[in-house]
């Protein structure tokens, strides 16, 4: 009888394959037994599949509610600035792509980095002598999601811990949890427009912290931080020798009044790693277009941080050819009056939901300076019959049919986010259902507490 060996054993870096032995039966070849094992399903998810967890499905997935069928539903939740058609890109953003789809030359497989001569016009965009970028400073990636998983699976390794925005986007956290890293939230202030509680982000330093993430402008406050902020939190970093993960996918989406900076063309020694991308700013979040750009002058990463995220972009072998193939034309060639236009529907939006909402009693909106976005403190004790701000919004989608994320989404209670990239009229409707369902529900300070001593 003759038998048949495969054996993979592992040494090293490889993990072991189990011995499999096959029995010459004559006209066939059946499996035998394998040693030690008896067969049987066990199928299970992964542990990092169970450590995966999206604040934001969580809570909205159970929010088991259905709105008022007497009033169009009007949905102030969802960061997609595409939704409703009244954001398009620009027409010469569309046709870059077209040319590159018609031409045929980008259907095969780019470096997993991308294309050098695309990240070579992605460094030329976002050069400047105060953050000076060449094409191997870029790495193209699967949208800015990507780019921030990317740079938090480099920076950080699982039982390290990283520095996150409170309220914050709730993504940082899903993929820190998934690689086994634990987040430390410090607090943003909303009485300083949502500036860094500089003391508090100082005290969560430790030996395990790996990385700083820095959000602006912001998502979910529609923040932008002042120059010299940005300096005061380069600083902290600076004192404590803690990179910055840079999140400013809503880089330059900035009211007229205000100006945005890059923190790493304010960074002297701080070593960078700034996410951004299409999505926002060119409209099109669908076509997963995403970069990381290393700002590391003074040689801190070296060459390890480069390398890591090199081989880490091997995971997937890169982002969409055909938007790389047109990213030159996108970047350079988009007219300056399709920013302007878009910022200004967004801060036209901004101020008549922020005027609306701050006529309300019961409510403090804060003022945005910029991204699509506005928080509003819901005053608790003038709403006693709701327990929080998920009760509240729940109530608000069943009796008015206005969909807001409650803020515990973002870490950050008894406040609800507003998405500003409606169209005005939907604006203006669904600040006007928020007016009637608190004057509904609104307690003065001795109905609350009659309320209260009747539960």
């Amino acid at each position: 009888m003759d038998s048949y060996l495969i054996q993979v054993n592992g040494h090293g870096d490889h993990a072991p394959v189990l011995d499999v032995h096959l029995k010459n039966t004559g006209n066939t070849i059946s499996p035998g037994k394998v040693k030690g094992r008896k067969p049987r399903w066990a199928v299970r998810a992964s542990e990092m599949s169970k450590k995966t967890f999206n604040p934001i499905r969580a809570i909205v997935d159970s929010m088991k509610v259905e709105p008022n069928p007497k009033k169009a539903m009007i949905s102030l939740s969802l960061g997609d600035p595409t939704v409703f058609g009244n954001l398009p890109t620009n027409d010469e953003v569309t046709r870059a792509v077209k040319e590159v789809l018609d031409s045929g030359q980008y259907n095969g497989y780019a470096p997993s980095v991308g294309y050098h001569s695309c990240r070579e016009a992605v460094a030329a965009y976002y050069n400047c002598p105060e953050a000076p970028l060449k094409a191997q400073d870029v790495i193209l990636t699967s949208g800015c999601s990507q780019a921030i998983e990317l740079a938090l699976a480099v920076l950080a390794n699982p039982g390290q811990n990283i520095l996150v925005p409170r309220p914050g986007f709730s993504l940082y956290k899903t993929l820190a949890l998934s690689l086994g890293i634990e987040v430390k939230l410090y607090n943003l202030l909303p009485e300083k427009a949502w500036e860094i509680d500089l003391e508090h982000l100082e005290s969560l330093v430790d030996e395990k912290t790996a990385c700083l993430i820095v959000n602006n402008p912001s998502n979910p406050c529609g923040s932008v931080f002042s120059k010299s902020h940005l300096q005061e939190i380069l600083a902290v970093a600076s004192r404590q020798c803690v990179p910055i993960l840079a999140d400013e996918i809503y880089g330059d989406m900035v009211f007229a009044d205000c100006k945005y900076e890059p923190i790493a063309t304010l960074s002297t020694n701080v070593p960078v790693l700034s996410c951004g991308g299409l999505a926002k700013r060119w409209l099109v979040p669908g076509w997963r277009m995403g970069w990381i750009l290393i700002h590391d002058r003074r040689d801190i990463f070296g060459n390890e941080i480069r390398d890591g995220l090199v081989r880490l972009s091997q995971r997937i072998l890169g982002p969409c050819t055909i938007v790389q193939g047109a990213l030159e034309r996108i970047l350079h060639r988009t007219p300056p009056e399709f920013y302007h236009n878009t910022l200004s529907i967004l801060k036209s939006n901004a101020d008549l939901c922020y005027a609306a909402l701050s006529a309300i009693p019961g409510l403090q909106p804060v003022r945005p300076a910029g991204a699509m976005y506005l928080m509003v403190e819901i005053e608790m004790e003038h709403f006693p019959e709701f327990e929080n701000d998920v009760e509240f919004t729940e109530r608000l989608i069943s009796e008015q049919s206005v969909f807001c994320l409650p803020a515990t989404c973002f870490e950050y209670p008894n406040f609800f986010r507003v998405v500003t990239t409606v169209p005005e009229e939907m604006i203006l409707e669904a600040c006007s259902r928020i007016q009637e369902f608190c004057e509904m529900h609104y307690q003065g300070a001795e109905g609350a507490q009659d309320l209260e001593c009747d539960k």
